[in-house]
């Protein structure tokens, strides 16, 4: 296979100006966490509370643009005043009043055309404020989760799939800048609308007011009987988007597995079947909203009726001038399509609050890795020591019972046994991903529970067993996570990782792009920039779980000479099914249920005759 067919360079955005840009710096990110977890960890767990805890901190931005769109929406409180007062008009001059009904007619449209032209500039200005406050709010949401993400535990992101993270950082964060700009576009609106309608109609005609003031326990009573179907069907199909992205994400990843067994139509199906399920609530949730929203349109056209009506009466009976029908009913329009707007919003606002809780099942996450206050290595010398120590997972049976092993400073240890018998446990207590559940692990004489993890890992590298690529370049991917790597470290890294010469048949060399998950190498060949990786950090500890399964036996002793010159003062663990690879290492110790059940040199163990050297024979055979 050409490993070079198909590489291509990504391709370069301009980068956009810094004026059109907003930032959120890391601090605000880290003061936004803190107070979402305050107000999430609180005992009301106020939605809204946890909502308005987004913007406090911008209070000039958000006033400055209510007052804005307040002077922006003047035509449309003036318009009905204008209408009336031109029908007034019309009516004196044709009852045969005298007045200089032109001066009239010029003042209202004069001021109608001044306000008119005011909105282009005063709407600007307020969607330019509100829009940098959503905008930073919503940078800084998903900043604050993908720092949280990177604080929680490795149980944690085991139990919570890739999927729902995703659909929590994009589409859950999405929802809730959703819900703000309505929030703070309509509220305003409404606010200003309905106190304007009230304010005038209250000053007219007291009566005309009550039928304005009935509508309000009506919408109350209609936003009372929907609001709980709502939020419950916003939930399932909150929950029912999660599940999908999940498992669109795993069906992505077993693309190759499918198609290998011919298992695309189950495939299909699953999809479909969980597809139509989401489908069916979204159905459901459609549905009532459809249903919801007739209803309160349906009470509110028959008080409109019930105020025109009267109104008319009024303008018989002589109370109130013909012009002034049409103003109480553009007033009333205003009023109910106000409460109309809101009662239009609760959906948006059930489902804003969902996915704010969403949110919160990261940011108001407790299960973190807290290093706040402890030791923190400066100097690692690589020197292991489990002391009995036991592991489970929740209330699983326990993987390590009581294991004792000793690993001195800058020996090559290797871990063996079958699977399930503790091998990763073991490596994951190393890394700190891990704690024991009773027993004790010290690094270089140190409790790793009283470790700064942080630290500590700055001085370990891994090599997975299955390698990780993200698309970059070979340079990035090698080089992740450093800086100032000169060419002359990469080129003697390459050449112990066996890879100068692949590279070296690349046209654009380390700089040739990787593919999504490095699809455009052999397994090997990521599996050695795995080790490529590792070895640029010039770690004091190596962790090897099991480098070296995905390369064929030639380069498996190419590269495991290489581990073997590069381990050298360097405390290292290798994990290996294949025994023949760990030949060369300081001790092999075996892992059998939960404990360590030999340990020596490969000689010493098959001159043993012990659990070892069955391994070895049943491979031999």
């Amino acid at each position: 296979m050409k490993q070079h067919s198909h590489m291509r360079l990504p391709h370069r955005k301009k980068p956009i100006p810094a004026s059109h840009t907003q930032t959120f710096t890391d601090e605000e990110a880290r003061i936004l966490e803190k107070e979402f977890i305050e107000a999430y960890s609180g005992t009301s767990k106020s939605t809204l509370k946890i909502l308005l805890v987004m913007y406090k901190r911008y209070p000039w931005q958000l006033l400055l643009s209510v007052i804005f769109y307040g002077i922006a929406t003047l035509p449309h409180i003036t318009i009905p005043i204008v209408t009336a007062n031109l029908i007034n008009v019309v009516v004196r001059v044709l009852s045969g009043e005298t007045f200089n009904y032109l001066r009239e007619i010029g003042i209202n449209v004069g001021v109608l055309v001044c306000l008119l032209f005011l909105n282009i500039p005063t709407n600007m200005i307020r969607v330019r404020l509100q829009s940098s406050v959503m905008r930073k709010v919503e940078v800084g949401l998903r900043g604050a989760l993908v720092r949280k993400l990177q604080q929680l535990s490795i149980s944690f992101h085991k139990e919570m799939q890739s999927g729902r993270i995703q659909s929590k950082l994009m589409r859950d964060v999405e929802t809730v800048q959703s819900l703000s700009s309505q929030l703070f576009t309509i509220i305003p609106q409404v606010a200003l609308n309905m106190i304007t309608a009230l304010a005038v109609v209250v000053t007219r005609n007291m009566t005309i007011f009550a039928f304005f003031v009935m509508c309000i326990p009506a919408a109350t009573l209609t936003m009372r009987a929907f609001r709980e179907p709502i939020k419950r069907n916003n939930r399932e199909f909150r929950k029912g988007m999660e599940a999908t992205s999940a498992n669109l994400m795993d069906m992505v990843e077993m693309t190759q597995i499918t198609r290998a067994h011919a298992l695309e139509n189950r495939e299909v199906h699953k999809m479909t079947t969980l597809l139509n399920k989401v489908a069916n609530t979204g159905f459901h949730l459609d549905v009532i909203q459809a249903l919801f929203g007739a209803c309160s349109w349906v009470i509110f056209q028959l008080f409109q009726l019930l105020c025109l009506v009267f109104s008319v009466f009024l303008a018989i009976k002589g109370q109130i001038e013909i012009g002034d029908i049409s103003m109480y009913q553009s007033y009333f329009s205003t009023l109910t399509g106000q409460v109309s707007t809101l009662i239009g919003l609760m959906p948006i606002i059930t489902k804003g609050f969902e996915s704010i809780s969403s949110i919160g099942e990261i940011l108001g996450s407790s299960d973190i890795e807290d290093n706040r206050g402890k030791f923190e290595i400066t100097d690692l010398k690589g020197e292991y020591e489990f002391k009995n120590v036991e592991f489970s997972y929740e209330d699983d049976q326990p993987l390590l019972r009581g294991l004792n092993l000793k690993v001195n400073a800058g020996e090559t240890i290797a871990i063996v046994g079958e699977s399930g018998s503790g091998k990763s446990t073991l490596l994951n207590l190393v890394l700190g991903f891990n704690l024991p559940k009773s027993g004790q692990v010290l690094v270089d004489g140190h409790d790793i529970t009283t470790i700064n993890l942080h630290t500590y890992r700055k001085n370990l590298a891994v090599v997975p067993q299955n390698s990780v690529m993200f698309t970059g370049t070979i340079r990035e991917n090698i080089t992740y996570g450093m800086t100032n790597v000169s060419e002359e470290q990469l080129k003697k890294v390459l050449d112990a990782a066996r890879l100068t010469e692949f590279i070296g048949s690349l046209p654009q060399g380390v700089d040739t792009p990787l593919e999504e998950h490095g699809a455009n190498l052999s397994g090997g060949q990521r599996q050695r920039l795995s080790i490529a990786r590792a070895l640029i950090r010039d770690p004091k500890v190596i962790i090897f779980d099991e480098a070296t399964s995905a390369l064929d036996s030639v380069s498996e002793k190419e590269i495991q000479k290489a581990i073997n010159n590069l381990s050298k003062d360097h405390t290292t663990f290798i994990v290996a099914h294949r025994l023949s690879t760990i030949r060369d290492a300081d001790r092999i110790a075996v892992i059998k249920n939960g404990v360590c059940a030999e340990i020596g040199t490969f000689e010493e163990l098959m001159e043993k005759k012990g659990e070892f050297y069955k391994m070895q024979t049943l491979q031999n055979v």
